[in-house]
């Protein structure tokens, strides 16, 4: 190999790049997910355009695009905010000095309050709408719901490791708790029957329904 001959001129340093890769506004950005939290819920998916999310963020096209790149991905990041806005990654995080059922009620408080908002149940019945297509369906459920699951399933599994929860099947134990959680009041706000419980009737919900999936997965003693 021959060796490399001397740099007859001092190396100048590349000039830093203006383009895509540089640092986001990220008060744009924010502005641009609240934009479109709310015209994907007053609209529908197909119903909003991304020039009406732009007027409505204050900004450029151009500034949405650069973002997101798509309607589909601002769709799915939405989404995305507002569960981890109301479901924090804090929430599955195993604490070793708190109980077990303090977390599930942190949890299940979090959850009851996600799916009983306006915006959420706004959304829920986009998604059953017949002008909404599967692949639309599909982003929202891995987005919001499939995101909820997979958290609560290792959460689930490290307590299970600390031998406080015997569960075979973690995902399927995760889909119950949520299903516990949402109950018949779920479905009766879904479709109109009711508006979401006062405070105290939901405390007195979630505590039976974590206490209920508590009992069910304890583990069993073995007889002596």
């Amino acid at each position: 190999m021959c060796p490399k001959k001397p740099s007859s001129a001092p190396t100048t340093a590349a000039p830093r790049s203006s383009g895509p890769g540089r640092p986001k506004d990220l008060g744009k950005r924010a502005a641009i997910l609240d934009a479109a939290k709310a015209l994907f819920i007053e609209l529908g998916f197909n119903g909003v355009s991304m020039d009406e999310i732009a007027a409505r963020a204050s900004v450029s096209k151009l500034t949405v695009y650069s973002h997101f790149g798509d309607k589909e991905t601002l769709f799915t990041e939405a989404i995305q905010a507002k569960c981890v806005e109301m479901m924090p990654d804090e929430l599955f995080v195993t604490d070793n000095e708190a109980p077990l059922r303090g977390q599930l009620l942190g949890i299940g408080h979090a959850f009851f309050a996600l799916i009983s908002s306006d915006a959420a149940i706004a959304t829920q019945r986009m998604m059953m709408t017949p002008d909404t297509d599967d692949r639309i369906r599909q982003m929202f459920w891995q987005a919001g719901p499939a995101r909820t699951e997979t958290a609560l399933a290792e959460f689930l599994g490290a307590r299970v490791s600390r031998g406080q929860l015997a569960i075979e099947d973690l995902a399927l134990a995760a889909r119950q708790f949520f299903c516990l959680i949402k109950g018949e009041v779920h479905t009766h706000m879904m479709c109109g029957l009711c508006a979401a419980p006062d405070q105290l009737d939901a405390d007195v919900h979630i505590a039976a329904s974590v206490d209920f999936f508590i009992r069910a997965y304890a583990p069993r003693r073995q007889a002596e």
